[in-house]
C-alpha cells in the first residue's frame, strides 16, 4: 500500500509483523554470554507450546544460575529444580520438561505470575520474584537487529 500526503509516501505492507522473539532472546542471552544461547527457538517453542509466558523459563535461568553458567557438571539444570540436583539429559529436554510442569503444577493453578510462582517455586525467598520480573522486562526490552517494518521515503 502506497499512501501520498504532503510530499511523502508511506509504504507500508500488508505482512503480518514477523514474531523477533527468537531473535530478542538470542541476542539477550548472547549479551551475558549464556550456553543457553543456542537453545532460544527451544525457549520460544516450549513457552508456545505449554501457553506460558515466553520470558518466563529464561528468566528463571538467570536468577537460579546465571543463565544456565553456574549448574551442576552436565546437568542441563539451569532452573535449581530439586534444589540443583535433579538432572537432564539436554538443554531441549530441560527446557521443555520445565515449560509444562509451570503450565501444569502453577498456570493450571492460576499461579501465573513470578509473584504467584514464587512462593511455591522457591520458598522461602523474598527476593525470587522480584528478580524473575527484572529478567523478563529485560529480555522484553531487549532491542533485537532488524526490526524495521515501515519505510518512509520523502518525495
Amino acid at each position: 500500500q502506497l499512501t501520498l500526503a504532503g510530499g511523502s509516501a508511506v509504504l507500508k505492507s500488508d505482512f503480518n509483523q514477523p514474531d523477533n522473539r527468537v531473535a530478542q532472546l538470542r541476542g539477550f542471552l548472547k549479551s551475558y554470554n549464556s550456553p543457553l544461547t543456542p537453545s532460544a527457538q527451544v525457549f520460544v517453542n516450549a513457552a508456545d507450546q505449554a501457553q506460558i509466558d515466553w520470558r518466563l523459563v529464561p528468566a528463571i535461568t538467570g536468577v537460579e544460575s546465571t543463565f544456565g553458567k553456574q549448574i551442576p557438571l552436565n546437568s542441563f539444570n539451569a532452573y535449581g529444580w530439586a534444589n540443583g540436583t535433579y538432572r537432564f539429559q539436554s538443554w531441549e529436554e530441560s527446557i521443555t520438561i520445565v515449560s509444562q510442569a509451570l503450565r501444569e503444577k502453577y498456570y493450571n493453578r492460576g499461579l501465573d505470575t513470578p509473584y504467584k510462582i514464587g512462593p511455591v517455586y522457591a520458598p522461602p525467598s523474598q527476593t525470587w520474584a522480584g528478580k524473575v520480573t527484572h529478567f523478563m522486562e529485560e529480555i522484553e526490552a531487549f532491542n533485537a537487529p532488524f526490526s524495521l517494518f515501515e519505510l518512509t521515503l520523502t518525495i
